[in-house]
């Protein structure tokens, strides 16, 4: 079963600093049949203008990972971590048992991210911060882990779950596969270009909600750019 989401459908705010659209319920946006899918809370995909970002405020028990999709986010928080995380890399935050951070576009220009909250397996914890580059010719043409709690997965940044989230990057034309395995929940989301999973058509910033599919074939209607969450349920 795979669910077409379109991107008019999601909802959102536009505080004119930020401007949020929400794949799931979130803040002020609340939708009985989206709040999350399997272990995926928060799919929030965000244009934040420059000079500008969230203040410090607090997390816990959740896993927290930003991918960058065009400019850059700068990090801070009450463990004196700091970084730049540039487009098409990833930062990680496991909250824990709590942590206070900021995250601000110090960029000239927007910055634009999808940040993704994923329900980590057991509460507690340290919290955590870590940000890494994945250079986008390095997934280009097959799935590349960014983050996972999955074994196997080394190059990836670490989050507290059994779950994976891969990017991928294909010309138009090209295709590439991914094995779910048995009861697994997939969400897929196009930064960039439209493609087909399993073929049914997903546009850019379109959501895919995939349960009950043990693979997927993704082929690039267009030039795309991809992010998956791979999760149980």
């Amino acid at each position: 079963m795979i669910l077409h989401r379109p991107f008019d459908s999601l909802g959102g705010a536009n505080h004119g600093w930020l401007d949020a659209k929400h794949h799931f319920s979130f803040a002020g946006y609340h939708d009985p049949a989206r709040m999350g899918w399997g272990a995926l809370r928060v799919w929030n995909d965000d244009t934040i203008q420059a000079q500008t970002g969230f203040p410090p405020h607090p997390h816990a028990d959740m896993e927290i990972v930003t991918y960058v999709r065009e400019g850059a986010i700068t990090h801070q928080d009450n463990l004196g971590n700091r970084g730049r995380t540039e487009a098409g890399d990833v930062q990680v935050m496991s909250a824990g048992t709590g942590i206070q951070h900021g995250e601000y576009n110090l960029e000239p220009d927007a910055t634009r991210i999808f940040q993704i909250w994923i329900i980590p397996d057991a509460r507690g914890g340290a919290p955590t911060w870590g940000s890494k580059p994945f250079p986008k010719g390095d997934r280009s043409g097959r799935f590349s882990v960014l983050a996972s709690g999955l074994d196997g997965d080394d190059d990836a940044l670490p989050i507290r779950a059994a779950a994976r989230v891969l990017g991928l990057t294909l010309a138009a034309g090209e295709s590439a596969e991914y094995d779910f395995g048995a009861d697994r929940y997939g969400y897929l989301v196009p930064a960039k270009g439209a493609v087909e999973v399993n073929g049914v058509r997903i546009d850019a910033r379109d959501g895919a909600a995939i349960r009950d599919e043990r693979a997927i074939r993704v082929t690039a209607l267009e030039d795309a750019e991809l992010v998956l969450v791979d999760t149980a349920p």
